[in-house]
């Protein structure tokens, strides 16, 4: 594709999302921006959580995982079920009974301010670094492939695209996220939808099940190695955890949830997002087993995050497939970076400067928007520091994976909360918080590099236990 090309197709694309916010956005207000007035319908929510679950990176790096992973990564993906299971279960029927707008107002009924606010800076801290990594790789993408043509400086180009994203989501907030990520999420099924195709066609399989079921790359399950990083219950446990955390604990992905009308509509949103976030993980998959044959047979020489991106743009699986692509890569990112700006707007505006408890309407809407202004810049800034100031992209998804064990300690004070009746020295929780991040990193690698063993994404199960240990330790005795 010509770099005119590509820019046409972005313009027409934002266009779109900007008449979506503009036809979302009429008499909107906080209620609307943070939860869309509980007027969402389920089903449009449920797609749509299939694209903000499915960034960026997951859609270029799940197809370049099959060479040296196979297809192992559904052992997280079942493990996901039991995650969304619970969240259905018990933390939806909590949200509602609260009826929060942030779900880490429930850290403040149950514990304190101190464990509140704390439990919101990790999500604010996370978020931030984990969006701005999400987007610094595709604006490292479009630099590439269009604005380099235009010799366009990057910072540029970033700031282009934070301020899009502002556009279509200063007015609407949520109410209209819930509609453009159902759009987005088509994007993205259509481009792996196609990208199988072309490849099946060109290569002239048969059987495209057959095909998959008998290739040596279609492993799943894992039972040899205990120590190895992709053993069956290490990732089929993380999954599930994974699936909590970063869902049913994270203020993006549940505020969607809590626009739904009633908590059965939310419900039957998991149920359903569940069971297609099943499929479409499998999907990906198989298009990096298709991928990955293809490369072989035709002496690419690209591997892991470079494998989809050079087959797709080549040329050479026609220019349906490049269009497709580049649809699906920009929908991936702008479906979880819009959502989270929404979300980090909404967090720091309730859980940090608590506008809910401001009675002048006018005076909360404009708190918001300067907060929603000053997001956007965050991200900006962020993403300028990884590219001008960190600049060795293995740093900085070392960077995003260290953003991981932020969400250990929510799940450490969440879990402490429903699970048990105590009290705790509300102000030491903070202290515990950061703690335990710290031994988690010192204790995985200490096992990693002296024993051999390898915790992977069972981080997260590790870091929430020794919060949750934490925790008992500061039991506030008086008061149980």
């Amino acid at each position: 594709m010509q770099p005119l090309h590509i820019a046409l197709l972005i313009i027409a694309y934002f266009g779109v999302l900007i008449l979506i916010s503009f036809l979302t956005g009429k008499s909107a207000n906080n209620a609307t921006f943070f939860k869309a007035n509980n007027s969402s319908p389920w089903y449009l929510v449920a797609f749509g959580m299939i694209g903000a679950s499915l960034s960026g990176v997951t859609f270029i790096s799940v197809p370049g995982w099959i060479e040296t992973q196979q297809m192992g990564y559904m052992q997280m993906v079942f493990g996901y079920v039991v995650g969304y299971a619970v969240i259905g279960l018990v933390l939806l029927p909590l949200y509602y009974k609260l009826n929060l707008t942030s779900i880490y107002t429930y850290l403040e009924t149950r514990f304190g301010t101190a464990s509140y606010k704390t439990g919101a800076s990790f999500f604010l801290l996370s978020r931030t670094i984990g969006a701005a990594f999400r987007l610094f790789l595709v604006a490292n993408v479009l630099q590439l492939i269009l604005f380099d043509a235009y010799q366009i400086p990057f910072w540029v180009t970033v700031t282009i695209t934070i301020l899009l994203i502002w556009l279509y989501t200063f007015k609407g907030g949520i109410k209209t996220i819930v509609w453009t990520d159902t759009l987005q999420t088509l994007f993205m099924l259509i481009a792996v939808g196609v990208c199988i195709v072309m490849i099946n066609d060109t290569m002239e399989i048969d059987s495209l099940f057959s095909y998959i079921a008998n290739n040596k790359l279609s492993k799943i399950f894992f039972f040899e190695n205990i120590n190895a990083g992709n053993y069956f219950w290490k990732q089929f446990l993380s999954g599930a955890f994974i699936a909590i955390v970063m869902t049913g604990l994270d203020q993006d992905m549940m505020q969607k949830n809590l626009t739904c009308r009633t908590l059965k509509d939310a419900q039957k949103n998991i149920f359903w997002f569940t069971l297609v976030l099943v499929i479409v993980n499998f999907f990906f998959l198989a298009l990096g087993v298709l991928l990955t044959d293809y490369a072989s047979l035709n002496g690419i020489d690209a591997h892991k995050d470079q494998l989809f991106p050079t087959i797709a743009m080549s040329g050479d699986l026609g220019l349906a497939t490049a269009l497709f692509f580049l649809l699906g890569l920009i929908a991936a990112a702008y479906s979880s970076a819009d959502s989270a700006l929404t979300s980090l707007t909404t967090s720091f505006s309730i859980d940090i400067l608590e506008i809910d408890k401001k009675e002048d309407e006018e005076e909360k809407i404009k708190i918001r928007k300067r907060i929603h202004i000053l997001f956007s810049f965050t991200l900006v800034a962020t993403i300028l520091i990884f590219k001008y100031f960190i600049a060795d992209v293995s740093v900085i998804a070392k960077i995003f994976q260290f953003a991981g064990y932020t969400y250990g300690p929510l799940l450490g004070l969440y879990a402490f909360g429903l699970f048990t009746k105590f009290n705790v020295k509300d102000k030491l929780v903070p202290i515990i918080c950061i703690v335990a991040p710290v031994l988690t990193f010192l204790i995985s690698s200490y096992s990693k590099n002296s024993l051999g063993f390898d915790f992977s994404f069972a981080i997260l199960i590790l870091n929430g236990a020794l919060t949750f240990l934490g925790l008992s330790l500061i039991v506030n005795r008086q008061k149980n």
